[in-house]
């Protein structure tokens, strides 16, 4: 990637983060005024009402100038862009516009998300109900919008039914990491910098801004939402956060046929992922062992487990921040390292997962003592 290139990608995260801390700023005084909070209740772990609407600020830095820029590469030639922005700009044009069908149907899906989520933040919807728009979304994008895996596989059905869970999970894993002051916005900002640098070792521009825009809006919201927070952003941001995460990783290149990086670099998601993976796989598990819905909510989350065992709020966040970062730096030299190299990493993710269910266990056993 060109020096052009990276201060394209530089000037996104600067532009969103700016961006959404402005709009996060007044998208909570406009939530105070008109009461739309999110009230203290069971399964909550704050004790007075909080203004909502946070994800309204990530849509609006994220979707929209995304929008604006289908709408811009459809009407514009390469000679305009060239006088405009520049040669190197000029020089993707054709090929913003061939994706400008996967462009669409991915805001088409961030749109579908956001509606619902608000929909949910004001009147709880039932589980059944968002499981089922996920899934049309995550089948939309896989199947219309070709947003889905490609390598390795042969068949097309099992391409789409694993583009589809895997969006599906993602997209739930992040919604239930939204419980605890900054926790679901500062893991999804450390996991779309990992996977930034796998698209940028690509060479993939567009992708590369695309994250740095993610990880500039949560950042500016996390300046309102961290411990002590002012603002959720709700089921209308968690949502759409887990969508962002679920397409960048699904389109980020970590094999490279010609052989510049080895097979097994395409799993770099799962273990930049494997930490908000481990609280939904353990949750859900909890769950259904209890003979519960593995969606309605509860305080038996991975964060929650640990603020049982002693830790405060802002602990327990930065402690799996630590988790993601370190699970993720090990993820981002996978694609360099040797097959021996490769068993070290995987070992090393368990490991830190294992430690993590060994710490949670222990303080369980002495709890009860």
């Amino acid at each position: 990637m060109s020096t052009i290139e990276i201060q394209y990608v530089i000037i996104c995260g600067v532009y969103a983060l700016l961006c959404s801390a402005l709009l996060t700023g007044v998208v909570r005084k406009l939530a105070v005024r008109h009461g739309f909070a999110d009230m203290p209740g069971e399964r909550k772990v704050h004790v007075k009402p909080i203004a909502l609407g946070g994800g309204i600020a990530i849509f609006l830095t994220v979707i929209v100038p995304l929008a604006i820029l289908a709408l811009v590469v459809m009407l514009v030639s390469p000679e305009f862009v060239g006088n405009v922005f520049g040669e190197t700009a000029a020089g993707h044009l054709p090929g913003l516009k061939s994706r400008i069908p996967q462009l669409t149907a991915f805001i088409l899906a961030g749109v579908i998300l956001h509606i619902n989520g608000l929909i949910d933040d004001r009147k709880a919807l039932g589980p059944k109900i968002k499981l089922f728009i996920q899934l049309a979304v995550a089948l939309m994008l896989a199947t219309i919008g070709e947003i889905r895996f490609d390598f390795f596989i042969e068949s097309y059905v099992i391409k789409v039914f694993l583009s589809v869970l895997w969006i599906t999970v993602i997209i739930n894993a992040f919604n239930f990491l939204d419980n605890m002051d900054g926790l679901s916005a500062g893991i999804a900002a450390i996991c779309s910098l990992m996977i930034m640098f796998a698209s940028i070792s690509s060479g993939q521009v567009f992708i590369s801004c695309f994250l740095a825009l993610v990880a500039g809006a949560l950042v500016g919201f996390l300046f309102y939402n961290f411990n002590p927070a002012s603002i959720f952003m709700g089921d209308a941001g968690s949502l759409l956060v887990g969508l962002f995460m679920a397409v960048a990783s699904v389109k980020t290149t970590y094999y490279h046929v010609e052989g510049v990086s080895p097979r097994y670099a395409a799993f770099m998601p799962l273990i930049v992922l494997a930490v908000p993976l481990y609280d939904f796989g353990s949750v859900v598990i909890i769950r259904l062992l209890q003979g519960r819905s593995p969606f309605v909510g509860d305080k038996q989350h991975f964060s929650h487990r640990l603020t049982n065992h002693g830790m405060s709020q802002r602990t327990a966040v930065l402690t799996i921040y630590l988790a993601t970062a370190v699970t993720g730096l090990g993820a981002t030299i996978l694609h360099q390292v040797e097959t021996s190299g490769m068993i070290l990493i995987f070992i090393q993710t368990i490991m830190i997962l294992a430690l993590i269910g060994i710490l949670e266990y222990t303080g369980k056993t002495l709890n009860k003592r």
